[in-house]
C-alpha cells in the first residue's frame, strides 16, 4: 500500500541546522515506526513570510508499506 505524509517544521535565523536535523530525525523515526519498505518520493517546500523570508519548511514523504 502506498501512503502520504506531511511534517512541518518552523525555521528561526541561526537555528536553520538543528531544525532540520530534528526533522530529518522524525521523519527517519516515523518511517521505521510504519515499517516503511520503501521511500518513493521526498519533497521540501519552503513556506514565507509577508516580507518573502522563509519562515518554515513542509515535507511530504510517499512511501510504500506491505
Amino acid at each position: 500500500m502506498i501512503k502520504v505524509k506531511t511534517f512541518a517544521t518552523p525555521i528561526k535565523i541561526f537555528a536553520t541546522i538543528r531544525e532540520l536535523e530534528e526533522l530529518d530525525h522524525a521523519v527517519t523515526t516515523f518511517l521505521k515506526d510504519e515499517d516503511a519498505t520503501t521511500v518513493l518520493a521526498l519533497s521540501d517546500t519552503a513556506t514565507t513570510g509577508e516580507n518573502g523570508e522563509t519562515i518554515g519548511l513542509t515535507r511530504s514523504v510517499v512511501y510504500e508499506v506491505q
